[in-house]
């Protein structure tokens, strides 16, 4: 089956091309700390050999750029650095990567004098001068601030937040970069890239949802969203974000090829036979997380939740303090990993901070409240 993708403009990372009309790759992101260099390599080399074609490091320090120089040397994937809160370290790992990723609700955290255009512009200059790609990475969980007060509405706080620095890097005259909007909804998902790709059809787009949690939910909620996108000609590049431990990682590239591979053969598998409405959320545990217990909670997190039925629930695992505070506020139940504790809040209300051997009976206490709560209600109705 041959799918009609929508004409974008074609962008060269490295060796690989994204959009017009180029196949449609498959990406995924270490989840070894960038220093760790031996087993950020081992990592990367497992995942280009699974078949990806672009491999994301997080970048935060002056340590991570040196690292990724020795990464560099020892793997011919092309490389992504992953911006969240310094940009300025954008011009020291220039020279070993192919592409940036920044996040547009994190360019607030530094040089706060400077204005978004400047910080973009600067990027930009960059990324001309070493000859890399940008990405775009609009992500619901850590929208741009300024967004969010102008736009109440999730969805279109994502997408005008994207139309923005689409329009700023156009104003530069930059036009290799690629645009990602992603939810851990896969409704919004597909809401927020078909609404962004109606406005500017000639910007590749990056498909799949953000903290898809551990699998099989995790895939169905990427299968949902990647198979309604490409249907209607709307993505050039995936990436299926799980919560795994490091040796499974390459399992989100076989994933991703799968779901190509059905929707190239004509076999639509979406909806699921249930998902149902409690909603296990985790990120994918990149290099950013600081203990290795956060994948064990996550999958802990998820089987005591299988006891609670039909509870309408959101709960959300997240492994670092980068993400972990902004993008559990949107849950009902929401934990943060750090590297001895795990934080833990209702919505954006934190309830406490406790040990990785207390925090399962902590949660137990919330879900059992909830599911009480929730029996009550139905009683009375």
């Amino acid at each position: 089956m041959l799918l009609s993708r929508h004409t974008t403009r074609r962008v060269r990372v490295g060796q690989i091309e994204i959009g017009g009309g180029a196949p449609i790759s498959v990406q995924s992101m270490c989840s070894t700390p960038t220093t760790q260099i031996d087993a950020a390599v081992r990592q990367a080399e497992a995942l280009r050999e699974a078949g990806a074609s672009l491999v994301r490091f997080s970048v935060d320090t002056s340590r991570d750029v040196e690292a990724l120089a020795e990464i560099r040397r020892s793997t011919t994937v092309a490389l992504v650095a992953d911006l969240q809160e310094n940009y300025r370290l954008a011009a020291s790992v220039a020279p070993h990567v192919h592409k940036i990723r920044y996040n547009p609700g994190h360019l607030q955290h530094h040089e706060k004098g400077k204005g978004t255009a400047e910080k973009v512009a600067h990027l930009a200059a960059v990324a001309r001068v070493h000859d890399l790609a940008i990405r775009v990475g609009v992500n619901a969980g850590s929208l741009d601030p300024r967004a969010g007060e102008r736009f109440p509405d999730r969805r279109e706080a994502m997408v005008e937040s994207a139309l923005e620095h689409a329009k700023i890097l156009d104003g530069q005259g930059f036009e290799r970069y690629v645009v990602s909007l992603k939810c851990s909804d896969p409704a919004q998902t597909v809401e927020a890239n078909l609404d962004f790709a109606a406005r500017r059809p000639d910007v590749p787009l990056h498909i799949g949802v953000t903290e898809a949690g551990l699998p099989p939910d995790g895939i169905w909620k990427t299968r949902i969203a990647v198979e309604q996108l490409l249907a209607r000609g709307v993505g050039d590049t995936v990436r299926v974000s799980l919560t795994l431990p490091a040796g499974r990682k390459a399992d989100e590239v076989l994933a991703g090829q799968e779901i190509l591979a059905d929707i190239e053969a004509g076999r639509f598998r979406s909806v699921p036979p249930r998902l149902g409405r409690l909603r296990v959320v985790s990120c994918p545990a990149c290099g950013r997380v600081e203990s290795e217990r956060f994948v064990d909670l996550a999958m802990r997190v998820r089987e005591m939740a299988v006891d609670l039925g039909d509870l309408d629930l959101t709960i959300a695992v997240m492994g670092c303090r980068v993400n972990g505070p902004g993008e559990t506020d949107g849950a009902d139940l929401g934990l943060w990993c750090g590297p001895a504790t795990v934080h833990l809040k209702r919505g954006s209300r934190a309830i406490g901070t406790f040990g990785y051997d207390e925090i399962l009976a902590r949660v137990r206490e919330e879900l059992d409240a909830r599911a009480r709560h929730g029996a009550e209600v139905q009683a009375r109705e």
